[in-house]
């Protein structure tokens, strides 16, 4: 069965976001409206998102991945990165919002990019690619910031943030749960080894809606 959008779900998205400072045109809400078809489409045969969850994955998936640019506005021309990205979150939300900046997208799972590809392909994406890659097996490119939606502990993602970002980078994570073990543990690995991150923040999201009380952003940087 096709996902129904609930009703005035797109007009509460526009109007969270607005309040924000991000504003979304109609153009851009269709986009978000037949991405959500598409990754429920696409879900039935390759396993991108939970199955489970009661929420509407316009919200559940798609706003949650929203809310990253409520907090960090992406620039033009800002190289982002989104690793794990499964079948594009929170990478291709974010790069129908900001159509100035540009977006790699990265998984080890190849059925899961190709999902993903496609997808940028029906919706004519031309700052958003999609690629089978590891991000350690990445050698010779910098990012302004690295994206992750909760696919590795903060230490690691941290690891892997080290080597891709350009020298005022930041790394951008939505994390879920008591967050302070991994925080203190990515931030005792970094002085030991003298390494990032030298900074690590948090931005509670519950405010937007009930099913993201128990998340956070997470932003490090050097």
């Amino acid at each position: 069965m096709e996902e129904t959008t609930p009703p005035h779900a797109l007009q509460r998205i526009r109007r969270a976001c607005a309040e924000r400072g991000l504003t979304l045109d109609d153009r851009q809400l269709g986009l978000l409206q037949e991405y959500a078809r598409l990754l429920e489409s696409a879900n039935r045969t390759v396993n991108l998102v939970s199955r489970r969850e009661k929420a509407p994955l316009l919200i559940r998936h798609i706003f949650h991945s929203l809310l990253i640019g409520l907090f960090h506005p992406f620039r033009k021309d800002e190289r982002v990165i989104d690793i794990g990205t499964g079948g594009g979150l929170p990478g291709i939300p974010l790069a129908i919002a900001y159509p100035e900046s540009r977006f790699l997208l990265i998984d080890a799972i190849g059925k899961k990019i190709t999902a993903c590809q496609q997808m940028i392909r029906t919706l004519d994406l031309k700052n958003a690619v999609s690629k089978k890659a590891r991000a350690e097996e990445l050698k010779g490119l910098l990012f302004d910031t690295v994206l992750s939606r909760q696919v590795a502990p903060l230490r690691t993602l941290c690891g892997y943030a080290e080597k891709l970002l350009a020298p005022d980078g930041v790394l951008i994570c939505l994390k879920g749960g008591d967050l302070e073990r991994e925080i203190q543990e990515a931030m005792d690995a970094s002085k030991k080894n003298n390494g990032f991150p030298a900074r690590v923040t948090t931005e509670a999201i519950g405010e937007f809606d009930d099913c993201f009380e128990e998340k956070q952003i997470v932003i490090a940087g050097r």
